[in-house]
């Protein structure tokens, strides 16, 4: 069997998704192809929560993407009717450059509000807080599910064909168009031909890469396996914002910390929070999905000590990937016919939509 499509995108998390709803709202054909089902929680897009964190950024692109993103979550959200961005706020802690950020955001266009622990632990009495607390209220919660959902059916909507359950086992590139050989869950083969090729395989882009014959001078791309846990709140937790919590390692209350903590309220299931980038390095086909015991002592540690409004005994522990660069900056290329996205875990799941459309205009550029 043989498929033609102008775009063929591999991975269909919230990037290869994102990807195919900004190219299918230009016109262009494009074909998605996920080597699970769509949805699966094999990777870095699952789940129902992600922070939509503001004061993580302080230069002008970034912020400049992050109105982008929110510009664009709105339209998804007016596309597909589902309710993925809500603005719950999010407070920051212990870095000790609280003043510094609060600067650069509002100079950005964020709105920012710096308070003493004492009235942050007022206002919100289930986290403990040390030093300035810098609080930005258009930060807030991205629904990750429904995130990936409402991309592919406005995608879908739009033309776009999606193909879950299939992978990609050979192929071959040429100075302006690719030949992808891809096997689904029966074992059938089929042949697609197209001009270009967007890879955003999460993970598995090494494999992705090598299979394709594509070759970039990529960093180094870490895959671990992170382990958040949800912890039982001891009072509904709709009205909680997100949090950041980073570490001063001459505390004793802090210096014990494997690294800063990012958490939020998740209505229905409690309160998840976990450690940033620290899970066993693992290869993306041998996981165990099993917690580190270590790490998730040390994240029980933490709720008692600093989350006052839940219940430390009482938690369901999370297994994703983190796919990371050294420096964690993103990492977008192309070589001939063939684009690529990768590096995002951690902090890239706010900027999908933006992701998207720099991936489209990527893959549409004339050379």
């Amino acid at each position: 069997m043989r498929l033609d499509a102008q775009v063929v995108i591999v991975g269909g998390g919230v990037m290869g998704s994102a990807t195919a709803w900004q190219l299918a709202r230009r016109g262009v054909d494009v074909l998605l192809v996920e080597r699970f089902r769509i949805g699966h929680a094999h990777g870095a897009s699952h789940g129902t929560s992600r922070n939509f964190n503001i004061a993580a950024y302080t230069d002008p692109t970034s912020l400049a993407w992050l109105h982008e993103a929110a510009r664009d979550w709105r339209e998804l959200e007016r596309a597909s009717g589902a309710t993925i961005l809500t603005r719950t706020g999010i407070v920051n802690h212990g870095t000790g450059r609280e003043a510094d950020v609060a600067a650069a955001i509002t100079a950005g266009g964020f709105a920012a509000e710096l308070l003493d622990p004492p009235a942050a632990a007022a206002r919100w009495p289930g986290l403990r807080f040390t030093g300035a607390v810098l609080h930005t209220p258009e930060a807030g919660r991205l629904h990750a599910d429904r995130a990936v959902g409402a991309f592919i059916a406005a995608a879908r909507a739009l033309g776009a064909r999606v193909v879950d359950e299939t992978r990609v086992v050979g192929g071959s590139i040429e100075d302006d168009r690719a030949t992808l050989l891809v096997q689904d869950a029966s074992g059938d083969e089929t042949e697609i031909a197209a001009r270009r090729v967007v890879v955003t395989a999460g993970a598995w882009t090494t494999s992705v890469l090598h299979t394709l014959g594509a070759v970039f001078a990529l960093p180094p791309l870490r895959v671990t396996q992170e382990q958040p846990a949800t912890f039982a709140a001891l009072s509904p937790p709709d009205g909680w914002p997100g949090f950041n919590h980073a570490p001063t390692v001459d505390h004793p209350d802090t210096a014990w910390f494997p690294s800063g903590v990012y958490g939020m309220g998740v209505p229905g299931e409690g309160v998840k929070f976990g450690w940033h980038g620290v899970g066993p390095e693992v290869h993306p086909d041998r996981r165990s999905y099993l917690p580190d015991p270590e790490l998730a002592a040390l994240l029980r540690r933490y709720a008692r000590e600093w989350v006052p409004g839940v219940d430390p005994d009482r938690a369901v522990d999370i297994s994703c990937t983190y796919t990371s660069t050294p420096d964690s900056a993103f990492v977008f290329d192309r070589i001939g016919p063939v684009s690529l996205g990768a590096g995002f875990s951690g902090h890239g799941f706010k900027f999908a939509p933006t992701v998207g459309r720099m991936l489209a205009d990527l893959a549409t550029r004339d050379s």
